[in-house]
């Protein structure tokens, strides 16, 4: 059978309704299923959709979903992140894909990308059932990561961090805080290619909304998902790059070292940095090692390779 296009769904997580996207091969079943989420401040239209879709095609179905206050999602006030709500909305994923027709509740991997790179490893910590985790440019340690942001943005972000804390505190509206920004800049991401880099995810930029309420920049550096990684017992694939400004590539190849069947493959810096990872022959490279570890893990043996005529 030919794989259908992706089926649109909705489930619940704190009282919020979550939009989901569901690709599933041709044919009955059951399948491994891999759930999906976006990092800082993304959502599925930067390209979740393509390694979805890469999955489908390989036998391996796809559920890929926007946190609760972003995308399609509901939840007010609007661009909230919430650590602790994320994790919440990665459970209920992770129920709910466990609930899916043609699905092997006892074959479902996580997947996550820069800040969800570090979830996937946290919540697999927390739920032995979970079979595989990859882990692309991952947030594995926030401390190492926010020094990366520079003295200066720092300042500024706490100082608008604490403006919206105050705003929040009296019910007025959030006050907000750039996910990228040029170099400089007070954003969440100012490094010299995350400006150009996330739009480039897009395919129109008007999908993008460049903006979380600025109390996230409070949090961020407390987050240290990689230490939990000890207590991940299935495999977790990190893939890191060596020419990384935003998630330093260091402490994700160390929490790959921590977790008992965990590895790393580290892409050298001519190929891209962060944001390089997710378009052109990086995609293309990533996601292939990506699918042969989601192969292996599976026990899916890789399509025969076709035989011309002249063979």
């Amino acid at each position: 059978m030919t794989p259908a296009e992706p089926t649109r769904l909705d489930f619940n997580s704190g009282g919020e309704r979550l939009a989901a996207w569901y690709y599933v091969p041709g044919g009955e079943g059951p399948y491994p299923l891999v759930i999906l989420a976006h990092g800082f401040g993304g959502t599925y239209e930067g390209r979740l959709w393509a390694y979805a879709e890469r999955f489908r095609d390989a036998g391996i179905a796809a559920l890929a979903f926007d946190y609760r206050h972003f995308g399609e999602s509901t939840g007010e006030p609007r661009q909230l992140l919430s650590i602790p709500r994320q994790h919440e909305d990665w459970r209920a994923a992770i129920g709910f894909g466990r609930s899916l027709d043609r699905i092997d509740p006892a074959r479902v991997a996580l997947w996550g990308t820069s800040l969800s790179g570090g979830h996937v490893v946290a919540l697999a910590a927390g739920d032995p059932r979970i079979a595989a985790v990859i882990a692309q440019t991952p947030f594995a340690d926030g401390l190492p990561t926010v020094r990366q942001a520079g003295i200066a943005n720092l300042i500024k972000m706490s100082a608008t961090g604490l403006r919206d804390l105050a705003a929040a505190a009296r019910g007025r509206e959030p006050e907000m805080l750039p996910i990228v920004g040029m170099p400089g800049e007070a954003a969440a991401m100012s490094q010299p290619d995350s400006y150009d880099g996330y739009y480039a995810l897009f395919e129109r930029r008007a999908e993008f909304r460049n903006d979380v309420c600025a109390r996230a920049a409070l949090t961020i550096g407390a987050y240290r998902p990689g230490r939990r990684a000890t207590s991940v017992s299935c495999p977790l694939l990190v893939l890191t790059c060596a020419a990384d400004a935003v998630t330093p590539p260091g402490p994700a190849r160390r929490m790959a070292a921590r977790a008992p069947l965990g590895r790393s493959i580290e892409y050298p810096a001519e190929v891209g940095g962060h944001f390089s990872i997710y378009v052109g022959d990086l995609f293309e490279r990533t996601v292939a090692d990506q699918i042969a570890f989601l192969r292996e893990v599976f026990g899916i043996e890789a399509a025969p390779a076709a035989v011309s005529a002249g063979d």
